[in-house]
């Protein structure tokens, strides 16, 4: 909080001009959903929370309603949950002149952490780590794809034939970030001033494709960077005409958009995964740490790779991991151990797509990762070269939603470290997600069978 009470920090920005507030909260769907508040809401909201139609954990991305949500629903009549704004969150918002952000989280009527708020979910893993003495670090790397397109136009294109913002391949291209010099100046500066610091920023490989790697911080606050990024990024698309996305495979022929989360536990004020005196580098915590991840990899897919379209990536030779594996200086692995020995050691889990929600995926890893040194969980041997070419051997990663539902639904180690509450709400809206695709005709099917059955 930038002022020690409500008054102080409501002087404070009526002073600096400030004249109306966006607050809200993430969804299990990693949707921002919020409103426009007076200032003078905004003093109510923050003494004593505000009410906000729980519909928003009873709709799935599109806003239809689950028929199998028990959290709310009919037989509740979408009443109002409780949200209660976190004043550190408070940042200026750089394209809206004199309004201001702040994020909530949702209680339930007991006044307990809301079984489907995101945020709430990771709140609880962390204290789960500061209760065994440590502290997490992690940060996100998004890779996403830029097109000369409205909304208006995307719909009118039904998402097909669009143009990207600048043709061919070029990864690492000076020259394409050049010729995009305002847009790339603006993602800088406006994420800045938003409070998201972007350490790099550069072209992909494939048309309109750029990756952008966010400074790390304290979990919370790099689950709120990672998740505000989305939603900065399509707004400051959206003032240069351009649309973005963050699907993990919007086009078969073209490599998927990452989402990697980079990740380190610190006590004391140290890194715990540093220790160039280890053999080959690795401390118990660490080793134990990427243990516990291996094992319950699989059964957390489906937080991992939350969407039907995540899976489309999950094909050989696009860079996406197809086994639960490991390895040093290994960008094939699903887990690649980086600058150990050193200061900047850490985890990059590789498993995870753009389409990820920060909170529960940093939620998942964190939780994971605990779980294995609390009982000192092994990893298996590490890959070396192909960490997808000799799947007998590793654990493979299920291959679609519907699989890694019926895993995650299985699992008691995910209620472990979850939570029960959380993974079966969270079980419902996947299941719904896969009936959903299960019910569509997709322009494949039409393609392949109109005219030849």
């Amino acid at each position: 909080m930038t002022a020690s009470t409500p008054e102080k920090l409501l002087s404070d920005l009526e002073a600096r001009g400030i004249t109306r507030a966006k607050i809200g909260g993430f969804d299990i769907d990693g949707i921002l959903r919020g409103k426009y508040v007076s200032i003078e809401k905004l003093k109510s909201a923050l003494k004593s929370g505000f009410g906000f139609c729980d519909v928003i954990f009873g709709w799935d991305i599109a806003d239809v309603l689950y028929d199998n949500a028990k959290v709310t629903g009919w037989h509740t009549g979408y009443p109002d949950a409780h949200a209660v704004l976190d004043a550190s969150t408070l940042r200026d918002i750089p394209w809206e002149p004199g309004t201001v952000a702040m994020l909530a989280d949702f209680r339930d009527e007991r006044g307990g952490p809301h079984a489907a708020c995101p945020r709430s979910l990771l709140r609880s893993v962390i204290a789960k780590g500061e209760r065994m003495g440590f502290s997490a670090k992690f940060s996100c790397e998004f890779e996403f794809f830029l097109f000369e397109e409205t909304p208006r136009s995307l719909h009118e294109k039904r998402f097909a034939g669009l143009t990207p913002l600048s043709p061919g391949m070029f990864g690492y291209s000076w020259v394409r970030e050049g010729q995009n010099k305002k847009l790339m100046a603006a993602i800088l500066d406006q994420m800045q001033a938003f409070d998201v610091e972007i350490e790099g920023l550069h072209t992909e490989t494939g048309p309109g494709v750029y990756e952008a790697a966010i400074r790390y911080d304290d979990a919370l606050r790099a689950a709120d960077k990672a998740a505000l990024f989305k939603v900065a990024m399509k707004q400051i698309a959206h003032e240069h005409g351009l649309s973005v996305t963050f699907m993990a495979k919007w086009n078969a022929d073209l490599p998927g958009s990452s989402g990697h989360l980079h990740q380190s536990l610190w006590k004391d004020g140290r890194n715990v995964f540093e220790d160039a005196s280890s053999p080959d580098r690795i401390p118990a915590a660490l080793r134990h740490y990427v243990g516990g991840q291996i094992a319950l990899m699989p059964e957390l897919t489906a937080i991992y790779s939350p969407t039907i379209n995540a899976y489309k990536r999950y094909v050989p030779g696009v860079w996406a991991p197809l086994t639960a594996s490991w390895g040093v200086e290994n960008r094939t692995a699903a887990i690649r151990l980086i600058g150990l020995g050193t200061p900047g050691a850490r985890v990059e889990y590789r498993q995870t797509a753009a389409d990820i929600n920060p909170y529960t995926a940093m939620a998942a890893c964190l939780g994971a990762g605990l779980y294995g040194i609390e009982n000192g969980v092994e990893p298996p041997v590490q890959a070396a070269g192909d960490a997808s070419s000799a799947e007998s051997s590793r654990l493979s990663l299920p291959r679609t939603l519907s699989d890694a539902t019926r895993m995650l639904a299985g699992s008691k180690m995910a209620r472990e470290i979850l939570g029960e509450r959380f993974v079966e709400h969270y079980v419902l809206t996947r299941d719904w997600e896969v009936r959903q695709y299960e019910r569509a005709v997709t322009d494949w099917e039409l393609k392949r069978y109109f005219e030849a059955v």
